[in-house]
């Protein structure tokens, strides 16, 4: 006789996670902080197995707690069960290489100045696939946040589980309007006004160590965030550090000049997946259009107008 319309006797399983923390930690109080809850939370989503299975799953004393033999069996099963959950998860999202949509992560900036312009001819090359672009930067959890694939600027630790693989080095100089430059002082940058990003606050110190340069601001201007710097840099609010591509755009159309040049400043744009790229065709197809988009990127050219 067939099982499939059986009742199943299971305990809450939205209560389950905040069980497993509580076991694995020996404490309430710890699985709180992890799963971002309540100790209150805690202890409800446990009293709520407790009450459905008729049985102590922990002993309570002195604010500590010990699992109790039940409460130990029910454990190593809620961890095969969510281990098995959590790989097929994995699974299912690693293999979807049917998927018409190719979920990126990308720098905020990074997608701004320089990707958002090139998509439409990617969607002209490509029109079975479609780019579902988040704004983002630093760590970034792929299958949490439901992405494929992330570009990021290698400037954090990025976890061993993922795959990296490099992009371009990334190369950065002065930049400013070329009418800025020409009004400045014998073309002297300590004669102008510096611009600072809140977000990337070493960028002015890592081209003068990665250039030799000895020189010093005769003003300087902060401002929120990298993509506002760079804008400010355009509208000839004074001189900027420009990395490659960010300003590739503004460089190649003479919105702004690099007159230093672009020196390494020792860090990688590269792009984090859960696979090799070339195991799902939707990443390879973008990876190689990426790569080929960048030509000149990676040496550090400088385009002219």
């Amino acid at each position: 006789m067939s099982n499939f319309h059986r009742k199943r006797n299971l305990p809450p399983l939205a209560a389950l996670p905040a069980f497993e923390a509580a076991a694995r930690h020996q404490s309430f109080s710890r699985a709180a902080e992890e799963l971002h809850l309540t100790h209150g939370a805690i202890s409800r989503a446990v009293a709520q197995i407790e009450e459905r299975l008729g049985i102590d799953l922990f002993v309570r004393r002195n604010r500590r707690v010990w699992l109790t033999p039940a409460g130990e069996r029910l454990f190593k099963s809620v961890v095969t069960a969510l281990d098995g959950l959590d790989g097929t998860v994995e699974e299912i999202h690693r293999h979807d290489s049917a998927s018409p949509i190719l979920s990126v992560s990308c720098e905020p900036s990074l997608a701004m100045r320089w990707l958002m312009p090139r998509l439409g001819a990617f969607r002209e090359a490509n029109p079975d696939l479609n780019i579902d672009l988040r704004l983002a930067g630093g760590p970034v959890d792929l299958l949490v946040e439901g992405c494929d694939l992330a570009i990021r600027r290698a400037d954090f630790g990025i976890a061993e589980d993922y795959e990296v693989t490099r992009l371009w080095p990334e190369f950065a100089g002065p930049v400013c309007d070329p009418n800025c430059w020409e009004d400045i002082l014998v073309r002297d940058l300590s004669n102008a006004r510096w611009l600072h990003s809140r977000t990337r606050p070493d960028a002015w110190d890592i081209w003068r160590r990665a250039s030799g340069s000895n020189s010093s601001p005769a003003s300087e201007q902060y401002f929120d965030h990298f993509f506002f710097t760079l804008q400010a840099a355009v509208n000839r609010l004074g001189t900027a550090i420009g990395p490659l591509p960010l300003v590739y755009d503004d460089l190649l159309a003479g919105r702004l000049v690099a007159p230093y040049g672009m020196a390494p400043t020792g860090y990688d744009y590269v792009l984090i997946t859960l696979d090799r790229p070339g195991r799902d065709p939707r990443i390879l197809r973008f990876f190689d259009w990426l790569m080929a988009e960048a030509k000149g990127i990676e040496s550090g050219v400088v385009p002219q107008d």
